[in-house]
């Protein structure tokens, strides 16, 4: 994985998944639900999480998954006022 996740935030196991009973996958970062992913995109996800060698590699692909965490802007969930 080498620099792909250099703030070592993964090894903190953010990210969460479950699946239910019709394969509905939801995704949660730090327990809050970030992500709903159904159809095509749930079996998807699922054959690549149980491909995966290691939690890390399954951090990274939920991260990969759900967008926007690969900013740096994942770490501030209040809004700044100005």
């Amino acid at each position: 994985m080498g620099g792909i996740d250099k703030r070592n935030r993964l090894s903190e196991d953010p990210f969460h998944f479950r699946v239910t009973k019709d394969n509905t996958v939801f995704l949660d970062y730090e327990g809050k639900q970030v992500k709903i992913l159904k159809g095509k995109d749930a079996d998807k996800f699922i054959r690549k999480m149980n491909a995966a060698e290691n939690e890390k590699e399954r951090q990274l692909i939920m991260a990969k998954v759900t967008g926007n965490f690969k900013r740096g802007n994942e770490g501030n969930s209040s809004s700044k006022k100005t």
